[in-house]
């Protein structure tokens, strides 16, 4: 036997020959081995020719599309899994296999009141739970009668649930063979904490309304706490929260991808179109960058170009010179320099007094002026005065004169006379 560019051959002189272009394996005769005399006459071995390139077409070489594995899986539409029964596992576990998990302190109360709760619903599956209060953590262990190998994996993922704030009505879903759970974390997606808490305020939507409808679209419970988000529900609609809450945190707004959601479910009632494409169906949204460049608050002109360097600035020598400083004694300096102080001195104490006696200048006060008195004389209208008097004694005021008198008299008599004639003939 001969080993040949990690192919053996044998002592017949017969290997495999494979093409580098298409992977092809083809049989070759090649050389036989050195220091053996062979039966047959010497042949030279077949050499490695290219196989000729073939265009990748319709079923030929890769496709440059990438295409997700999961969304070729598809399972039929009414499938369900037999549940798994002692009988599948009728010798139970060989080892013992256990998960911890920590929660915080202000979950201890809560879990302190439905620990009872949750032992029971995994008694069921013949798993123990353990709360421990002072080291703050939860264990699950399995048993002798532990039949399921899958019940520690979701008794572990209840524990989890149940220390990230889900209440224990949604957590102990996990036990069902139909339903997963995902738990994202969103606390390490954005660098600023500000930005972190609009974008995560923007996932729950107004009073929770765009959770409320991830939630109906995706059939999933779906928890928003602290930093990370905790989703439970089928496998399909994992996949899509899963989606939605990273592309939310990197900006992208929930409701394109919940209209996206609507009208793939619509889609999926149609059984012609289930089979085929969704992407002309599809909305496809443009990210539009609205944000402004932000001005400098100098800004910088450019000065014009000119061929000769600056001038050189003067040093300290080249002043004292100018000054004649240069020419003084030590004496002589250090006099003119403590005059310089002290005339900057008196100079400071005037300013500072003349800021004291600020407070003693009383205010300017406002001029007074004089309101103009009601002229007391009044032009007389003698006419209007007329036509009021002849107005007056029109009206009836006071005594009625006589002649009225008599006759009102005269008038309240026959009345009477009348009364006393009615009352005769009655």
């Amino acid at each position: 036997m001969h080993v040949f560019s990690g192919i053996r051959v044998d002592a017949a002189g017969v290997s495999p020959v494979l093409c580098r272009t298409t992977g092809a394996v083809r049989a070759g005769r090649s050389r036989p081995a050195r220091g053996k005399p062979s039966a047959r006459p010497f042949r030279r071995a077949r050499t490695w020719r290219p196989c000729p390139r073939r265009r990748p077409g319709p079923g030929r070489g890769p496709s440059k599309k990438k295409i997700d594995e999961s969304e070729l899986l598809t399972v039929p539409d009414g499938w369900k899994e037999p549940a798994f029964t002692r009988e599948d596992n009728p010798k139970g576990l060989l080892e013992e296999s256990s998960f911890a998990t920590l929660f915080p302190k202000y979950r201890e109360a809560y879990l302190k009141e439905c620990w009872p709760l949750v032992q029971k619903a995994l008694g069921e599956h013949y798993v123990n739970a353990a709360l421990d209060l002072i080291e703050g953590s939860m264990t699950v262990t399995t048993t002798k009668k532990t039949f399921d190998p899958y019940a520690i994996i979701r008794a572990r993922d209840l524990i989890k649930l149940l220390a990230r704030s889900v209440p224990f009505e949604q957590a102990v879903r996990i036990l069902q063979d139909d339903v997963a759970c995902d738990i994202i974390k969103i606390g390490s997606l954005v660098r600023k904490r500000e930005t972190f808490i609009k974008r995560r305020a923007r996932l729950l939507g107004p009073k929770g309304s765009t959770l409320k409808a991830l939630e109906l679209l995706t059939n999933c419970y779906i928890m928003v706490q602290g930093n990370t988000v905790s989703a439970l529900g089928p496998f399909s609609g994992l996949k899509e929260v899963r989606k939605v809450v990273l592309d939310t945190m990197k900006n992208i707004h929930p409701i394109y991808n919940i209209k996206t959601l609507m009208i793939k479910r619509e889609l999926a009632k149609d059984p012609e179109l289930r089979t085929q494409s969704w992407e002309r169906f599809l909305p496809k949204f443009k990210r539009k960058n609205l944000k402004k460049r932000k001005e400098p608050k100098k800004k910088n002109t450019k000065k014009e170009y000119t061929p000769f360097p600056p001038p050189q600035p003067e040093s300290q020598i080249d002043k004292e010179l100018a000054s004649g400083e240069y020419f003084l004694k030590e004496r002589q300096k250090k006099r003119k320099q403590m005059e310089e102080i002290k005339a900057k001195q008196a100079d400071a104490i005037k300013k500072r007094q003349e800021e004291r006696n600020k407070a003693f200048i009383p205010p300017k006060e406002k001029p007074v002026v004089k309101t103009k008195k009601a002229s007391t004389e009044k032009k007389i209208d003698i006419e209007a005065i007329k036509e009021k008097v002849k107005n007056a004694k029109k009206k009836k005021l006071g005594a009625l004169p006589e002649e009225e008198v008599k006759l009102k008299m005269a008038a309240d008599e026959k009345k009477k006379k009348k009364k006393k004639k009615i009352i005769l003939f009655s």
